[in-house]
């Protein structure tokens, strides 16, 4: 009797060291690629950007994004590129493909970050604050209008 309560008990353990150690697997895909933020010059300058606060509040879009009710929806890299934070806790995404555009993203959940290949997920939200800036030949940036074919590149999967 006492024998079968050892085994049961070494069983018992074995199981639990193994689920211990699939959760740890599982959870290490969670982990955020570490990047730094990236500080752009907007040309165009405005009071308030998103991410200042007014009271407890904190603004999420400003003049020149383009807001989206994506209801829990999906956001995809429209190319291959790199995702990048921002200081005011947006992100964004670069690649050498159009190596003179950002596309800036705020109201994104959890959004990764790091090396993207096209058509994977960037993230999700209730709300899309979405910007196309482009770089000026003096180094600052300049929001532009988005065009509808890259919006719907960034909003459906390939």
């Amino acid at each position: 009797m006492e024998r079968d309560w050892v085994s049961r008990s070494k069983t018992g353990a074995a199981v639990g060291l193994a689920l211990m150690l699939a959760a740890c697997a599982s959870a290490a895909n969670l982990i955020p690629v570490t990047e730094s933020p990236r500080q752009i010059q907007i040309q165009q300058s405005w009071q308030l950007q998103a991410g200042d606060r007014v009271k407890q509040y904190q603004i999420a879009a400003g003049l020149g994004d383009l807001s989206i009710a994506l209801k829990g929806g999906k956001v995809y890299a429209p190319f291959t590129g790199r995702i990048q934070p921002t200081i005011n806790s947006c992100v964004l995404f670069s690649t050498p493909e159009v190596p003179a555009y950002l596309f800036r993203f705020c109201g994104l959940s959890q959004p990764r970050l790091g090396a993207i290949q096209q058509g994977e997920v960037i993230g999700s939200g209730d709300y899309l604050h979405f910007a196309v800036l482009r770089k000026l030949p003096e180094g600052t940036w300049t929001i532009v209008e988005p065009a509808r074919s890259m919006l719907e590149k960034i909003l459906s999967k390939p």
